[in-house]
C-alpha cells in the first residue's frame, strides 16, 4: 500500500482477475529481482510513481474459482506499505484508472476482495512506524 500524507493510492483493474474492481498497485516478482525492487518497478510501470519501501504490511492467500467451482488463480499476496514522494500519478497499461483516496472511502468503492483488511493492517504498522 502506497501512502501520500492521508491518502491511499488506488488503480482500477483494467484485465483480469477482479476488471473493474479499485485494488492496490502491484505485479508479478521478474525471474532474479527482489521483492523490493519488483515494487519498486511496478509502481513505475504502473502510475508512474517513485516510493520508499516501508516494509512488509501483510500476506494474503487469493483463490479465485470459475462458476463450476475449479481453481482459476492462485496467487500468494505480499504487500508492502510504501510513501510516495510526490502525488502525480497516471495509470498505466495494467491499470484503467489510478486515484488517491481517503481510508474512509474504501467501503464504499468497489474494491477487491480483502483490499480493506491489508489497508487497516497497512495503515497500523505506518501508525506504530511513526510514532
Amino acid at each position: 500500500m502506497v501512502l501520500y500524507r492521508d491518502r491511499i493510492l488506488l488503480v482500477r483493474r483494467g484485465g483480469q482477475p477482479s476488471s473493474g474492481k479499485w485494488s492496490l498497485p502491484g505485479g508479478l516478482v521478474e525471474l532474479g529481482e527482489t521483492m523490493e525492487h519488483a515494487i519498486r518497478r511496478e509502481l513505475l510501470e504502473e502510475c508512474a510513481l517513485a516510493i520508499d519501501v516501508a516494509g512488509v504490511a501483510g500476506t494474503l492467500d487469493r483463490i479465485v474459482q470459475d462458476e463450476a467451482g475449479r481453481i482459476r488463480y492462485h496467487y500468494v499476496l505480499i504487500d508492502f506499505l510504501a510513501y510516495a514522494e510526490s502525488d502525480a500519478v497516471t495509470a498505466g497499461s495494467d491499470a484503467a484508472e489510478a486515484r488517491w483516496a481517503h481510508p474512509d472511502e474504501m467501503e464504499q468503492l468497489d474494491v477487491t476482495d480483502g483490499l480493506v483488511d491489508m489497508v487497516r493492517r497497512a495503515l497500523a504498522l505506518s501508525k506504530e512506524r511513526n510514532r
